[in-house]
């Protein structure tokens, strides 16, 4: 016991005696190692709450006007189309083809109170019957006043018995990628639906070909959203939905609208002229990559490069030359071909366009009118545009067309036949042709299975037939 009451004594001892030496030695020498020096504020960049939108930080948009004003104004399209049904025993015997009637659906937007509505054309197409129902479930019937199938655009128009709401047109060419938009429709018959989504990207082409220029967006649409309306926080219509991006045929997320710019342009040169009416430069080139840039010797991997320019265009007129690059058009950017075409959709012939051109190193700015588009890419033969007199007089023609490119397919055969670039069409199916529109005429009403017969006059002046099946 005794020896354990020792130990403990120890021990206490010695707690006592380290905390003393600490307090003494150790503690104060600590002290005076602590020093105060001055220093300045480091300033990290933020972006003040007042500049982001119009929204506060812990606010979220609020559609609610937009969406009130807008479903008013959208319609439910029903079309009724009809198809051959299976044939009985009954049809077979008396010779009869049986038809049933198919009911399509699809959305409009009101344009004014004069009872026009836009919409798709793949809405309406080949409808034998048209029928519009308002958002009150007012139903009427509906006219087809004209369609423009390139892009997929169609105007109807309904007498109505009360004044109409409508959407007016925002400028698409202001639109952002990133700013907020709604879709306005009627999915599955879903009648007056909202769904709401950003700007994703600009001058989409999903044809490949770069004559499409669509607003890409994720907001929600499904099948029946097509020909309703994207329209911006304000209510004003930006686009008509028109397509979506999908393995399953219903949306995934992406969503594409033609831009309100070239819906109004269709519109009007239906209502003015009963067609639309296409501008084009005259060039002929491509969208700059790191390949092609690597290809044609240049540093450039944006614009558009002219490959060639059209005899007598705009381009042409202007000044335009093989290796130019297009930069800008009307102080728009131009990255890529669907940019340039995109543009070009909402003007007509005789409208003046401002170009930024890169050539030789140095920025140049040139004023191109376009022209009528009197080019056509026929089948077989390849590009043919209108001749002109002195065409004409080379070969002694009294009318015609001109072949100004071959088809790269049958080039060779046409050469072999001694059919050159320059030869001229005098006549398809035994009808005359003197135009471009003459000749797109005739193949338009010809029928699938009906042969082409061409009469040609060849570089030399010498007349040649051709029959193709």
């Amino acid at each position: 016991m005794k020896k354990i009451f020792s130990m403990l004594l120890v021990s206490a001892l010695g707690g006592i005696f380290t905390l003393s030496a600490y307090k003494i030695f150790i503690e104060n020498n600590h002290a005076e190692l602590v020093t105060t020096t001055d220093t300045e504020a480091v300033s990290i960049p933020t972006t003040p709450v007042n500049n982001m939108g119009n929204y506060k930080a812990y606010e979220a948009p609020d559609f609610s006007v937009a969406a009130e004003n807008t479903v008013n104004a959208v319609v439910h399209v029903k079309n009724v189309t009809l198809s051959s049904g299976q044939m009985t025993f009954q049809d077979f015997f008396y010779g009869r083809s049986p038809q049933r009637a198919q009911v399509g659906t699809g959305s409009g937007v009101i344009i004014n109170t004069d009872g026009y509505i836009i919409t798709n054309n793949h809405v309406i197409k080949n409808a034998q019957e048209l029928s519009v129902t308002l958002n009150n479930n007012k139903t009427y019937t509906a006219q087809l006043i004209g369609a423009d199938s390139k892009n997929d655009i169609a105007l109807l128009k309904i007498d109505a018995d009360e004044a109409l709401p409508f959407v007016t047109f925002a400028d698409s060419d202001n639109v952002k990628v990133g700013e907020w938009v709604l879709a306005v429709g009627n999915p599955f018959n879903l009648t007056s639906t909202v769904t709401a989504g950003i700007i994703s990207a600009k001058s989409r082409d999903l044809s490949g070909t770069s004559s499409q220029s669509f607003l890409q967006t994720d907001a929600a649409v499904n099948p029946g959203n097509s020909g309703g309306a994207l329209v911006n926080t304000k209510g004003e219509l930006v686009g008509i939905n028109t397509a979506i991006s999908s393995q399953t045929g219903s949306y995934i997320g992406y969503s594409f609208a033609v831009p309100s710019n070239i819906a109004r342009k269709v519109i009007e040169d239906i209502l003015e002229y009963g067609n639309v009416q296409t501008g084009i430069l005259g060039i002929q080139g491509g969208a700059l990559n790191s390949s092609v840039a690597e290809k044609i010797g240049i540093d450039d991997t944006e614009g558009v490069y002219i490959d060639s320019v059209v005899e007598g265009s705009g381009a042409d007129k202007a000044g335009l030359k093989n290796g130019d690059i297009i930069k800008e058009i009307d102080q728009i950017k131009v990255s890529k071909f669907s940019d340039l075409t995109g543009h070009l959709s909402a003007k007509r012939p005789g409208d003046v366009v401002n170009l930024t051109l890169l050539r030789a190193g140095a920025l140049k700015s040139v004023n191109v009118t376009l022209a009528k588009n009197n080019t056509f890419n026929m089948p077989l033969v390849g590009r043919i545009k209108n001749t002109t007199k002195n065409d004409l007089k080379k070969l002694k023609a009294s009318n015609g067309v001109k072949i100004v490119q071959l088809n790269g397919e049958y080039e060779q055969y046409w050469k072999n036949n001694g059919i050159l670039e320059g030869s001229i069409i005098t006549s398809i199916n035994d009808v005359k042709v003197n135009t471009v529109d003459d000749v797109q005429n005739i193949l338009k009403e010809r029928s699938t299975y009906e042969p082409i017969r061409l009469e040609l006059i060849n570089t030399n002046g010498q007349r040649e037939r051709f029959n193709f099946r």
